[in-house]
């Protein structure tokens, strides 16, 4: 997992000695790319690859051992920060419930392929995402990458100004009450970065005063796994609480 890039970084700006309790290390991607330039893969020099943590296991050894992560702040700016910047995923123990497709059609084109946008394209077109949140006015609104306005929050006891970070929405939908974001993924996940749920959650605040809901979605065979998790401080980041979930198997008419 990149091991020896990053402690080629840490050592390069002494960062093991930071006192981690008292700010976060703030590192640009310029000094990530001078401190990893005499690696010979793209992998191991690639800013991108380097900062993607999208799991506790994704982390260096050098952060798993000090109890770091990394988060975003700016375009080509990171803060090494020391904490809980992950959330489990439950697992669901639960059988599936069998859920009939609201379609009265089959969908031929929603079996080629094996992506996540595919499946949870699928779940909104069978209405799944509808029952799940008891919500039959969503409609999908939402849909890729776009750049973070201005705004602060706690990690622990840490300010942590960002601005113009990009994210993705897998998928939102807005409806008379509420807008839904969807982080979805391909693969069980045992834990999940929180900055995936809160930086989007955080963005369309600012763009609406309806409630604005965060869920994560995975296929997992023939399930499809929805949970539901809140942020009870809107400031703080490690306020998200798991609300409840659901697995489901989807029959077509």
């Amino acid at each position: 997992m990149n091991h020896e890039p990053w402690q080629s970084i840490f050592n390069t700006f002494k960062i093991s000695k930071h006192d981690f309790d008292i700010s976060p290390y703030i590192i640009t991607a310029e000094q990530i790319k001078s401190a990893t330039s005499h690696f010979k893969t793209t992998n191991e020099r690639e800013v991108r690859v380097l900062c993607k943590q999208d799991s506790r296991e994704d982390r260096p050894s050098v952060f798993i051992e000090n109890n770091l992560f990394l988060l975003p702040i700016k375009n080509g700016t990171y803060a090494i920060i020391k904490g809980e910047g992950y959330v489990d995923i439950p697992e669901i123990t639960s059988i599936s419930k069998i859920y009939q497709s609201k379609l009265d059609f089959h969908l031929d084109t929603s079996q080629v392929g094996n992506s996540e946008m595919q499946h949870l394209d699928f779940a909104y077109a069978s209405s799944l995402i509808r029952t799940f949140l008891k919500d039959d006015s969503l409609v999908l609104t939402i849909r890729g990458r776009k750049y973070t306005p201005k705004f602060d929050f706690k990690v622990g006891k840490h300010l942590i100004l960002t601005e113009s970070v990009q994210t993705e929405v897998d998928a939102g939908y807005e409806g008379r009450n509420q807008v839904v974001l969807i982080e979805a993924k391909n693969s069980i996940s045992k834990n999940v970065i929180i900055r995936q749920l809160y930086y989007p959650f955080r963005q369309w605040q600012k763009h609406t005063k309806k409630e604005v809901n965060t869920l994560f979605f995975e296929k997992q065979g023939s399930a499809y796994n929805l949970y539901h998790f809140i942020f009870k401080n809107e400031m703080d980041y490690n306020s998200i609480e798991f609300k409840n979930s659901c697995k489901y198997e989807i029959i077509e008419k």
